[in-house]
């Protein structure tokens, strides 16, 4: 399941299973452990990235923590009228600079 905040909230919990810690309950471990629980037991709300459109995943490691960014082109609204009525063929659609058309460019000349 996914949990937002995972690696920062279950910190003082992951520290408990270092080799050379010892094992100690304390108050801090006990509001991770019950704000996991509750997370965990609360539906997310999680959305599908749309279509088939390509996207970029940005992400971050460090010694405890992972951040990312997820980001998809957002499409205005002529844009998705017309997505929705191209959906029904079975087309690409290629976008090619002016320069790199060379086809196009020569039958103009």
């Amino acid at each position: 399941r996914f949990v937002e905040g995972f690696s920062s909230i279950a910190a003082p919990l992951t520290k408990l299973t270092h080799k050379e810690t010892k094992f100690q309950w304390s108050d801090e471990c006990e509001r991770s452990f019950q704000k996991l629980r509750n997370k965990l037991t609360s539906t997310p709300v999680l959305v599908l990235p749309e279509g088939t459109e390509g996207y970029a995943v940005y992400c971050d490691a460090s010694g405890w923590a992972l951040q990312y960014m997820f980001k998809q082109k957002d499409l205005n609204l002529r844009q998705r009228r017309w997505l929705e009525l191209l959906k029904d063929y079975d087309i690409d659609i290629l976008y090619h600079p002016e320069k790199a058309n060379i086809v196009a460019d020569a039958l103009s000349r």
